[in-house]
């Protein structure tokens, strides 16, 4: 297990949003994995949250398994595939500079984006677009999941317009980056990230993690996030753009 003590101060904090994120606070947890690789590399910084991700699905599945649309699934799942591969491939190709950098990219625009988002822009499919751009957005989806666990602005693109109900619309959400995440799983093994001392420290921080998801159920109904949400994509410009001076420094 990691012992260093500047890995944790950044750890628990990372896992503490990562939790408010699936418990409510959606995009919070996008900010984990960009703190988490200050540390050490992105890859590595994946793999340990990702088996802390399947645990914390399950309760999504578990809530929402009555309320998905399975059309939805039907059209995103086979672009996630292709995206994961992407992703992977990009992993096991180029150096870790690399993987670095776009993580930081990633993080920069899902910051911005989201943040234009939350002041009443739209970024977003139609209603009508047809079912292939609903699949490029998988693909965009399974790739920026693979790279940064951060698959929920092109999926929220093509789900949005559709106007699910919003039991409907976390189910669904619930059940894609379930599977999504399951799918990385062969992808990290080849990668050889799933190392004893990576998942020891994964088991480590995971009653944080659980603690925290139930946490975030209790105060998303009695808090604003408005002023968390800024707060919280501000910090990823910021994370985002010293990953981004380090890889191409």
């Amino acid at each position: 297990m990691l012992t260093d003590p500047v890995f944790y101060a950044l750890a628990i904090p990372a896992i503490i949003l990562l939790g408010l994120g699936k418990g409510g606070f959606s995009g919070f947890g996008s900010a984990a994995l960009p703190l988490l690789a200050l540390t050490m590399s992105p890859v590595q910084a994946a793999a340990i949250m990702l088996p802390i991700m399947i645990v914390q699905d399950v309760v999504g599945v578990w809530s929402f398994r009555k309320t998905w649309d399975g059309n939805v699934l039907w059209v995103m799942l086979p672009g996630a595939v292709a995206g994961i591969v992407l992703g992977w491939l990009l992993a096991a190709q180029v150096s870790a500079n690399a993987v670095m950098a776009a993580l930081g990219a990633i993080s920069i625009l899902f910051a911005l984006q989201r943040l234009w988002v939350e002041r009443g822009g739209r970024i977003a499919a139609s209603a009508s677009s047809p079912p292939w751009i609903g699949t490029l957005l998988g693909v965009v989806s399974g790739f920026t999941s693979q790279i940064a666990h951060a698959g929920a602005p092109p999926f929220q693109m093509w789900v949005i317009p559709k106007r699910l109900d919003h039991l409907t619309f976390a189910g669904t959400a619930a059940i894609f980056f379930a599977i999504v995440n399951w799918m990385k799983v062969p992808a990290y093994m080849a990668l050889g990230q799933f190392t004893r001392e990576n998942m020891l420290t994964a088991a480590a921080l995971l009653p944080l993690a659980i603690g925290s998801t139930f946490a975030g159920v209790v105060l998303v109904r009695r808090v604003t996030g408005t002023r968390f949400y800024t707060v919280i994509y501000l910090l990823m410009i910021f994370v985002g753009a010293k990953l981004l001076w380090d890889a191409l420094a």
